[in-house]
């Protein structure tokens, strides 16, 4: 397989990962979450520092989806009684503190960052981690865990009320969620090879949140179908041709914009938005139809 295409399924793969991850979050909880990437920045500083010292790559990747649920646990116990707004700053603040200690740190290279890390990430690992994560996740939102989750976020007083324990429910889903991120973290460092702070800030955040919203939020189809949109279309704007590549962040803008005025409902919902588009449109075929029906 061409390196470049490769390059861009293996990124894409991990930005799956991710969004499958906050979407559990964000979307099955409806806990507004801007600090996803420091989560996988834990995973991916983890995992490098264990394959750097010897140890084997299943469990440096384990390891540092571990530290990522942990973190992600000790974050939700103080600030996961705040709601919307208040929620959103408070975990990019949590975010940014985590970039600036990785900048002052000896053990994670500081700003130059971490360099020299195996290469022990594949696509096939990366397709394998995709099938678990979407699996996994299939399962938990199956259980009476799964079913708290979105009673939390269709009325949080109403789950408290009928005796669940909403503050335990959001940590929990900060803490799966987190740990999604961290083996995505961990997947990543392992094939670029290098890593700094500024891999995971406020903007990566921002851009794996762009990918669950346009998929749609709620939707494990959704968020997978999201992350490969935005992984694979500034990439195919650029071999378009020369003057699309030079123009491609304007297109690429404007091509989100307009696929979230068409599918307000993120892409997962195309079947229900569709046919509001068409009558839009004024398509003949959908005239006939409607005087066929009536």
């Amino acid at each position: 397989m061409n390196a470049y295409v490769l390059q861009v399924l293996v990124l894409a793969g991990i930005n799956v990962i991710l969004a499958l991850g906050l979407n559990l979050v964000s979307g099955f909880t409806g806990q507004l979450s801007l600090g996803h990437a420091a989560f996988m920045g834990i995973g991916a500083y983890t995992a490098a520092l264990l394959t750097k010292a010897g140890q084997p790559f299943l469990a440096a990747l384990t390891a540092g989806g571990l530290a990522a649920a942990l973190a992600g646990a000790l974050i939700g116990i103080p600030t996961l009684r705040l709601r919307g707004d208040y929620l959103a700053i408070a975990t990019l603040g949590f975010g940014e503190i985590l970039r600036v200690v990785a900048l002052n740190q000896k053990i994670t290279g500081g700003p130059v960052g971490l360099r020299a890390i195996p290469g022990y990430t594949t696509l096939p690992i990366v397709l394998i981690a995709v099938a678990l994560t979407y699996l996994s996740l299939v399962r938990i939102l199956g259980s009476r865990l799964g079913r708290a989750f979105v009673a939390v976020r269709e009325d949080e007083l109403a789950a408290d009320a009928m005796g669940i324990d909403t503050t335990q429910t959001k940590i929990l889903a900060f803490a799966v969620g987190a740990f999604y991120a961290g083996v995505a973290g961990g997947l990543y460092a392992h094939y670029i090879r290098y890593i700094n702070p500024s891999n995971f800030g406020f903007m990566r955040s921002i851009e794996i949140l762009s990918m669950v919203v346009l998929g749609g939020m709620g939707s494990l189809p959704g968020a997978v179908l999201g992350a490969v949109a935005l992984s694979t279309l500034p990439e195919l704007l650029r071999s378009v041709s020369p003057a699309v590549a030079q123009y491609r962040q304007l297109i690429y803008g404007a091509l989100l914009v307009v696929a979230m005025l068409w599918f307000p409902q993120g892409l997962a919902g195309g079947g229900r938005a569709l046919p509001g588009l068409l009558k839009r449109l004024h398509l003949p075929a959908l005239r006939r139809g409607q005087h066929d029906a009536a």
